[in-house]
């Protein structure tokens, strides 16, 4: 860590603006950066989800255009028809 002097909050209203960020500074907006609210995230939430749901209908496609299902549907079915019939 690079030789820094200690530095107080109240010292940083009078800092000239080409010097970084001062310690009190930081805290400040760190304070604020989490008292806001996360706005952003319903984004990244939605984006998440839809691509989850895309590929849960993707797997379930697959299983049911499977042969072993379409085999055991239609023998449901012809047997259901036969009952009635």
């Amino acid at each position: 860590m690079p030789n820094t002097p200690d530095i107080h909050p109240e010292d940083d209203e009078q800092a000239p603006t080409a010097v970084p960020l001062r310690r009190g500074a930081l805290v400040r907006r760190w304070a604020a950066v989490r008292a806001t609210d996360e706005a952003g995230m319903s984004t990244a939430e939605y984006a998440v989800g839809t691509v989850a749901a895309c590929a849960f209908a993707a797997v379930l496609y697959r299983v049911v255009t499977g042969s072993s299902i379409v085999t055991g549907l239609t023998d449901l079915v012809e047997s259901a028809l036969a009952t009635l019939s």
